[in-house]
């Protein structure tokens, strides 16, 4: 069962008839201006989702911006981890995977990668914070990641970081974008931002297995895959 149709649940399409999975993708969409109304409903929802489900592994999207010491205090990451609590203390079994940045094929422009590469094409202004990194990672890998988690019963009870082992500064990429796109952005740099605490230690012999190479390629690569027109 997969419960959602946004970017995530799509990856995910082949867990629709799978009856002992209720893969959760139904979360808040714009995490950078979702409120109170928007998390009660998702809140709801995983509830109901629970209650109809017992004995199901139950598989939530969290977010690795937990362990990201600038976005800690925000009510989505605040939001985030009342769900994961809420998950722990009312269902077994279940796995959350903290997600970082995925990038996939999706209209949705509020991804952190979608905004930029819309800002950059159509010269809208906006800001980059200068001393802030992000985790980017290939929605497909993620889902090999995943996938053989829960087929192979790897984890249960568990909150995995699903994350590429290398933070990029925002800097960084936004010139990788702009190489791609053959445009340069209209931004101002303000001194502000910080860095998500990497730890892939569980899914390390899961790159080599499925040859995730994240060398100096992975970023453009994303780019060339997901954003093939300049």
């Amino acid at each position: 069962m997969v419960i959602g149709n946004g970017m995530i649940a799509k990856a995910f399409e082949s867990y629709r008839h799978q009856d002992n999975f209720v893969i959760f993708a139904s979360g808040v969409s714009d995490s950078a201006h979702a409120g109170d109304a928007a998390f009660a409903r998702e809140l709801k929802l995983v509830a109901d989702s629970i209650k109809q489900n017992p004995g199901k592994v139950f598989v939530y999207f969290s977010t690795c911006s937990i362990s990201d010491p600038c976005m800690q205090e925000t009510a989505y990451v605040q939001h985030k981890i009342k769900m994961e609590d809420f998950i722990k203390k009312n269902h077994s079994p279940y796995v959350v995977f903290r997600l970082t940045n995925p990038v996939g094929n999706t209209a949705n422009t509020h991804t952190f990668f979608n905004y930029f590469i819309k800002h950059i094409r159509e010269k809208e202004t906006f800001q980059v914070w200068k001393n802030a990194a992000r985790n980017i990672i290939d929605l497909d890998d993620v889902f090999s990641i995943c996938n053989e988690i829960l087929q192979e019963k790897l984890f249960t009870d568990t909150v995995i970081n699903i994350e590429n082992p290398v933070n990029y500064s925002v800097p960084f990429i936004i010139h990788t974008i702009e190489k791609h796109v053959g445009s340069t952005g209209n931004y101002s740099m303000v001194e502000k931002g910080g860095a998500p605490v990497i730890d892939t230690s569980l899914i390390d012999p899961l790159f080599k297995k499925f040859n995730i190479n994240f060398d100096k390629n992975y970023l453009p690569g994303l780019l060339q895959k997901y954003f093939p027109y300049k």
